[in-house]
């Protein structure tokens, strides 16, 4: 059985930054795509980042030149042996405050529907 849990989140003052974690525990899949998602109560889900193993990734423009390396691209880092993944996060603003999810694919396809595994979130808030 498949379970993501998520970690790191937390409360940090404007400009921070944080790790999230993603733990995929009896997740086997080969080719995957793991996405993190962001949610504010009353508003609708945010897909913020995506990554996958045939070398696409990508954030939503909201949080590029932060949740971005150099090279533009989302700051993921993966630790295959514990099957995590990993989000760092930073020059967070208020409007970054929500909760953050992950998900994974059971193949490289990286759309909504295809998101068959999710975490239950760890919240994050940002204070000014």
């Amino acid at each position: 059985q498949v379970a993501l849990v998520e970690s790191g989140g937390g409360a940090v003052m404007a400009g921070g930054s944080l790790r999230l974690s993603c733990v995929a525990s009896g997740y086997r899949h080969s080719t995957y795509c793991w996405a993190w998602f962001r949610q504010v109560p009353g508003k609708e889900r945010e897909e913020v980042a995506v990554i996958n193993t045939d070398s696409f990734s990508g954030v939503t423009d909201s949080v590029k030149g932060r949740f971005t390396n150099s090279l533009g691209r989302p700051t993921f880092s993966q630790d295959n042996f514990e099957n995590t993944l990993y989000l760092q996060i930073g020059k967070l603003r208020p409007e970054d405050t929500a909760i953050y999810t992950c998900a994974a694919s059971r193949g490289a396809a990286c759309s909504v529907p295809e998101y068959y595994f999710w975490g239950r979130g760890t919240q994050v808030t940002v204070s000014s």
